[in-house]
């Protein structure tokens, strides 16, 4: 990331609507195969409310967010979505969210796996609190937010990351188990996405 604070991105903070989305996700691709137009798959899942939320608000937030994820992953990644194992779509979409979201894909990067990498065991909210604050130095927004939405950041990272089978509700690392179809396409991209996971793959 450039220290030039001037010419330093500002990070997206709209990740706090549901947790990690996946079942949402493999719902949805239908539409997507059908129409592969992002816009359409959004009006048809806000119309007939294909992920069954209870109010129209909610139906239009958890569509827009899950959207905003899958977006970021390729046509095949998208379609493996609906054939696969849980525990590979969790991994999915913890890479689409790392993707989507640079505060979160650094935390994956530099907080998630080097503690894997260096035995330390566990991520604790201390770990994320210390990881924002010096992220904070440069970004200027992350220092506006306000305790109410840091404290919701936060929960609604580590539920990602429990529901992503990377972390265990008490906070120990779980090593990422990735299959040999997740493994080829998180290395199509450079540098390889296998960086958002606790493992030792290359």
């Amino acid at each position: 990331m450039s220290s030039n604070s001037t010419a330093t991105p500002r990070y997206a903070l709209s990740f706090t609507t549901g947790g990690l989305l996946e079942r949402e996700a493999a719902v949805l691709v239908p539409a997507y195969v059908e129409h592969r137009d992002w816009a359409k798959v959004r009006d048809v899942a806000v119309e007939e409310n294909l992920l069954q939320s209870r109010t129209h608000s909610t139906g239009v937030r958890r569509v827009r967010e899950t959207i905003k994820r899958m977006s970021v992953l390729s046509d095949r990644e998208i379609e493996m979505l609906a054939d696969i194992t849980a525990s590979e779509r969790g991994n999915l979409m913890w890479a689409a969210a790392c993707r989507r979201y640079d505060l979160i894909g650094e935390f994956a990067e530099e907080v998630l796996r080097e503690h894997f990498l260096t035995l330390a065991g566990t991520v604790s909210y201390e770990d994320y609190d210390s990881f924002y604050r010096a992220k904070a130095m440069w970004h200027d927004e992350l220092g506006a937010v306000t305790d109410l939405s840091y404290k919701k950041l936060r929960q609604v990272l580590f539920k990602m990351m429990v529901e992503a089978g990377l972390l265990t509700t008490k906070g120990a690392i779980e090593p990422a188990l990735l299959s040999a179809r997740i493994v080829d396409c998180l290395t199509q991209r450079t540098p390889s996405d296998i960086r958002f996971f606790p493992t030792r793959e290359p």
